[in-house]
């Protein structure tokens, strides 16, 4: 049978007891419906991950004797950063996800001209807290030890200065393909626009910064498709998607 995992912000050593946060017990205890001596797996991000036992479940708490670390990495060898373009509700959810799955390192939702989500008073934490608990459930499900990280919401024409790598954004109307590149030190930068796509503007301002265009086919892709497209396509050049099955 599967075990399951779960990230925990928590500091983890073998034969120490934790206490599950108040999420993560309800999820345990009502929804996998664990129960004493049952084995879960904790990761805390790191790297590497404990096969635990669970030493309690009650309504007050739920505690975790930390077992076996096992030194386990499933990380590609490229490092990928992504500028996300901002868009709707089960979009940016949507793409937030699957990037963790596909291997992005990195996040920044980004700012641009044409994104149509507005945050107004503390709307900007709560999307944020919203996407990262996206990350860290995307990190459980694909067996990722590594948390990938998600930054600040930042306004295009701050973040693109400030990046390493070979550096691409995506334009339908580019020339470029990514089969004429090569990463830099094994660092790729992916910046993709929202709904919208880019301004003309944006993409001076990207150009100028040493970002490169690239279009990935003939066809001009939804923004979701766009983003999990190019990093599928940096995987199977560069990265890990060449070695070894995927289940």
């Amino acid at each position: 049978m599967r075990v399951s995992r779960l990230y925990t912000p928590t500091s983890l050593a073998t034969g120490n007891l934790t206490e599950l946060d108040d999420d993560n017990g309800h999820y345990v205890r009502t929804v996998l419906r664990l129960k004493k001596d049952d084995q879960i797996i904790l990761f805390n991000g790191h790297g590497g991950e404990y096969l635990c036992a669970i030493t309690e479940v009650s309504r007050k708490a739920v505690l975790i004797t930390v077992g076996q670390w096992d030194d386990r990495s499933v990380e590609s060898p490229l490092q990928v950063t992504l500028g996300l373009g901002i868009s709707r509700g089960d979009r940016m959810d949507l793409t937030v996800q699957k990037a963790v799955e596909l291997g992005v390192n990195r996040i920044t939702p980004l700012l641009t001209e044409r994104c149509v989500v507005q945050f107004k008073g503390d709307k900007k934490p709560q999307r944020l807290m919203h996407w990262q608990k996206i990350v860290q459930h995307a990190a459980e499900q694909s067996g990722r030890t590594t948390l990938p990280s998600l930054l600040e919401i930042e306004l295009l024409q701050n973040w693109v200065g400030n990046q390493q790598g070979l550096k691409v954004f995506l334009d339908p109307y580019a020339e470029t393909t990514l089969t004429e590149l090569k990463p830099e030190a094994m660092k790729v930068t992916l910046l993709t626009g929202p709904e919208g796509g880019f301004s003309n503007q944006e993409r001076d301002i990207a150009k100028a910064s040493g970002f490169i265009p690239v279009r990935l086919g003939s066809r001009i892709l939804r923004t979701e498709t766009a983003s999990l497209a190019a990093l599928a396509a940096v995987q199977m050049l560069w990265g890990d998607f060449g070695k070894g099955s995927n289940g």
